[in-house]
């Protein structure tokens, strides 16, 4: 098996637009990210076909909602035959757990990551929606929530990744 380390994402509004780019790449060399926007566009149909002409999908949905919605997503996610998905940790610990049951109970069983603090929000964001300390700090509270609920690592910037890799270990994505 095959483990390339370069995700291309497929940034697009359109399965045709996505589709063109994809015709130029190489399963055995990449994988490809598919985020809200080409999921929304595209649907699971064109998922599938990624998945079907052997490429690893990283299914870039960040399922943030009451666990049981979220364990249901996750695993209609999974039975997709993803290569990994992600979940956003704010959800809490009932719902980081309920989305890593979901997709170790299955048959196919994708990488389950999960999103910290989106790059985009800064200390005064994070006040503002109850969230305290600095982004920094909440990224690593976040993460260590994670590795507890056994997901499989975290989504973070190159910033972040060091301290990340020393405090929730090397197994730890």
């Amino acid at each position: 098996m095959h483990d390339p380390k370069i995700i291309v994402a497929l940034d697009y509004a359109s399965a045709a637009e996505a589709s063109a780019l994809v015709a130029r790449l190489e399963p055995a060399l990449c994988r490809v990210k598919v985020g809200k926007e080409l999921f929304t566009a595209a649907g699971p149909a064109f998922v599938d076909r990624l998945v079907s002409t052997g490429f690893g999908v990283f299914l870039d949905l960040k399922f943030h909602d009451i666990p049981n919605t979220v364990a249901a997503a996750c695993r209609a996610a999974a039975s997709l035959g993803v290569w990994m998905l992600n979940v956003h940790a704010l959800g809490g610990r009932a719902m980081l757990a309920a989305a890593h049951e979901a997709v170790t109970a299955g048959a196919h069983q994708p990488k389950l990551i999960a999103v910290t603090v989106l790059t985009s929000m800064g200390a005064g964001d994070l006040a503002e929606v109850g969230v305290s300390g600095t982004p920094a700090e909440a990224v690593l509270r976040l993460a260590r929530l994670s590795r507890d609920c056994r997901l499989d690592g975290v989504v973070c910037s190159a910033r972040e990744a060091s301290t990340l890799r020393a405090d929730c270990g090397s197994d730890f994505l």
